[in-house]
Order: structure tokens, then C-alpha cells, then sequence
């Protein structure tokens, strides 16, 4: 017989089933879970801290962030620009590692992909998307790497544009070195090489350019890097810091083995260089040459220029950063010794190219100077460089068959995120 359910308790009418801590109808309650709810957090979060901090559940270090004995670990700045990207190529295949830092504003990231394509070994090269203006950023880089010295090409560098737009040279040039060379102070990193310019001399009076020289730049390109070098040998003083100067003139070529080559955004190419302009011309990207001025005070009226082979530029820099020695400046020019007029070297574009490229004749471009070729005589003995590559129709062939195999360039720029 089932048990009757008059001897059973029977619920009070109206009562409901409640469980105090959660009884959101009585508001004097609230306080008290509210208040257990932020104490679990609390612990909750003091957890997380410990067990990350515990070096059981640490990841390991990163290799870019030790030191290793023979291992010389570079930052090159501006390393996804032209001669940035081709020192790098260098650098790694000489077993330096590499770290890239850019903005990508100039630079390509199909560069860093053929540097990390061929060099894939863990340790060997890392590429950090970062404005050199942000000085938090740079400074968080300098402390999670273990830098032991610095290539530093990152800049704007374009004659033209630093007459249109003075104020951004003079802080993507002079004020971004100066960041650059404060994180160096801050984290003990005692080598610097610069990439200067011949356009700190401006225009002499006699040629070649020594590093005698006065500099009187004519321009804000100019005037901006001299600010960046007086920057760096005040600092200098008053340290142990290991610099060289690097000024340079006007680039050409590419990577003999076609891995790199120069491709500047197309916004820029009315104020890149001849070379470049000669390229677009012969694949039909623009009209024709524009060579601005004939009336200087030269043979057949163009510009006289000293035209240096990339290959051998980022010679110079090699060498430069093997004989860098503490509390010691050296300034060296990197030229040929011999200067080639625009016409001259037009001459030879159409030669390497095949092309009778179109060429139209324009009053002189705002900042430039009539005649500038190097003395390379201390560089070649005291570094024992000498420049290799010195047949222009040569190095114009070299760059023409990258361009031919590159008519888009690398492509555009990605976004890349560590």
C-alpha cells in the first residue's frame, strides 16, 4: 500500500523554491554577490600572474634576444627599402643575424619575402613592422633584441621631395636618428653605421669630393643628414660608441643573381632615380625620359654624376662594420672616382635596354648641382675598398634583366603583423 499523503509535509502556499545566493529579488542581497563575484576574479587573475611568472610555464627566449659568442647579430633599418634590402641579403650571407626594422612607407614586403625565403633557419633573420618615429616602439625593440650593431638606412631620400616637403624631412632624417641613437645609448649597443650622402657637400667649388670637403647641402635632403651626422659625432664625444659614416653617391644596379632588385612606389617615380626613370621608359610604363636641365656648366650641359654599383655599397658596408673600433669616427666616401653625365648615362640605358627610349628635355630640377664625383682614396686605404662594379653599361644590364622579370615590382605593400 503506498504510503497516504496526508502524514506527508505539505509546501505553504505561495513559496518558492530560493537559493540565497542568487536571490536576485531581495536587493539587500546584491552587495554580497557582487562582491564574491569580484573576489573570484581577483583570485582568478592572481593565478594567471603566478603561473606566467612561474619560469615552469615561461616560453623560451628568443633567439634574437641572446647574445651568442661569434655570432654578430646587425639591425638594419630601412631593410625592406633598395639598399637596405641588398645589405641584408649580404649580411645574412656572410652568417651575421639580421633583424629588418620598417614601415613598409618605402619599402616592400616582397623584399623580405625573398630574404626569408632564402634564408628560412631559425635565428638567421627576423623583419618587425615599426615607425622609427614612435620612440616607445623602437625603445621596446632595442630591449626584447640583443642588437651588437646598428645599419641604419631608413629615410626619405628623394632631392626633389625634400624641396616640397622640407618639415617631413627633417623628421623622418635628423629626428628619427636621433631616436635610433638614444634606444642605442639606453641598451648598451655600441656600433653604429651610417648611410649618409654626398649631398652634405652641396655644390664645391673643386673637384673630386673628399671628406675634406666643406658640406654646404643646398637642399633639405642634404641639410637634414648633416644634421643627423652632427648629431652623431656630438654624441660621440662624449662615448664609446664605434661609428662610421658612410656618404655615398648615386646608386645603380641590382643583386647579380636577380634576387633583389629597386622598385619604388609609382607615386614616387618622378622623383627616384634616372635609372629608374630610364626602366619605365624602356617597358612602356611612362611616355618617356624627362631629364631636367641642360644648361650646367658641363660638357653637354647635363648633370656629372659619380654612379656607384649597389653590390659594391653594401661592400663598403661590410667592410666598415669589420674594422669599427670603440670611441673611434671614420667618414669615408663610397664613389667610383669618376663622374657620368646624364646624356652619358642615357646613352648606356638605351644600350643595356634595347630600347631608343623617348627622351624630353625639362628647366633644371629645384635642389640639384651641376658636377659631383668622389675621391674614394681613404676609404680604398684605410676599409681597403675599392669600388668593383664599374662598367655602367654592366650594372644597368645586371638591374634591366630584374626589372624585365619584375614589370609590377614586388607587388604592393602587406601588412605584417610578429
Amino acid at each position: 500500500m503506498l504510503p497516504s499523503s496526508r502524514n506527508r509535509p505539505q509546501p505553504r502556499a505561495g513559496r518558492s523554491w530560493s537559493f540565497p545566493e542568487i536571490d536576485f529579488s531581495d536587493p539587500k542581497r546584491k552587495p554580497r554577490f557582487l562582491n564574491k563575484v569580484l573576489v573570484a576574479a581577483l583570485l582568478t587573475a592572481m593565478c594567471i600572474v603566478i603561473l606566467t611568472q612561474n619560469p615552469c610555464h615561461r616560453s623560451a627566449p628568443s633567439v634574437f634576444s641572446i647574445r651568442e659568442p661569434g655570432v654578430t647579430h646587425v639591425l638594419v633599418t630601412g631593410g625592406a627599402g633598395y639598399i637596405g634590402s641588398h645589405a641584408a641579403l649580404r649580411l645574412l650571407k656572410d652568417s651575421y643575424r639580421v633583424t629588418i626594422v620598417d614601415n613598409l612607407s618605402r619599402g616592400n614586403i616582397g623584399a623580405i619575402k625573398v630574404l626569408q625565403k632564402q634564408f628560412p633557419e631559425p635565428g638567421r633573420l627576423q623583419f618587425i613592422n615599426a615607425d622609427l618615429g614612435d620612440a616607445k616602439s623602437v625603445n621596446k625593440i632595442f630591449a626584447a633584441n640583443a642588437f651588437d650593431a646598428v645599419m641604419h638606412f631608413a629615410a626619405v631620400a628623394y632631392v626633389g621631395e625634400s624641396t616640397l616637403e622640407p618639415l617631413r624631412y627633417y623628421h623622418n632624417i635628423t629626428s628619427n636618428t636621433l631616436v635610433v641613437l638614444e634606444a642605442m645609448a639606453a641598451h648598451g649597443v655600441k656600433t653604429l653605421i651610417y648611410s649618409s650622402t654626398c649631398a652634405t657637400y652641396g655644390e664645391p667649388e673643386k673637384m673630386p669630393i673628399t671628406e675634406e670637403t666643406p658640406q654646404v647641402p643646398i637642399n633639405p635632403y642634404g641639410k637634414a643628414k648633416k644634421m643627423a651626422e652632427d648629431i652623431i659625432l656630438d654624441f660621440s664625444k662624449r662615448s664609446d660608441m664605434a661609428v662610421m659614416i658612410l656618404r655615398y653617391f648615386n646608386v645603380i644596379g641590382s643583386d647579380p643573381e636577380g634576387r633583389l632588385g629597386e622598385s619604388p612606389r609609382p607615386e614616387l617615380r618622378e622623383h627616384g632615380r634616372i635609372s629608374g626613370a630610364c626602366f619605365d621608359a624602356a617597358l612602356g610604363v611612362i611616355p618617356g625620359l624627362k631629364v631636367k636641365g641642360t644648361d650646367y656648366a658641363t660638357a653637354d650641359g647635363t648633370c656629372i654624376r659619380d654612379y656607384i654599383d649597389v653590390t659594391d655599397l653594401v661592400d663598403a658596408h661590410v667592410k666598415a662594420l669589420e674594422k669599427a673600433e670603440a670611441r673611434k669616427v671614420g667618414i669615408y666616401n663610397v664613389g667610383t672616382g669618376k663622374g657620368r653625365s646624364v646624356k652619358e648615362f642615357v646613352r648606356a640605358c638605351k644600350e643595356a635596354t634595347g630600347v631608343d627610349i623617348k627622351v624630353d628635355y625639362f628647366d633644371r630640377r629645384p635642389g640639384d648641382y651641376a658636377e659631383v664625383f668622389s675621391d674614394p682614396t681613404k676609404i680604398n686605404r684605410e676599409l681597403n675598398w675599392t669600388a668593383q662594379h664599374t662598367d655602367l653599361l654592366d650594372s644597368l644590364r645586371i638591374a634591366w634583366r630584374w626589372q624585365k622579370s619584375h614589370r609590377s615590382g614586388y607587388g604592393p605593400p602587406l601588412a605584417m603583423v610578429l
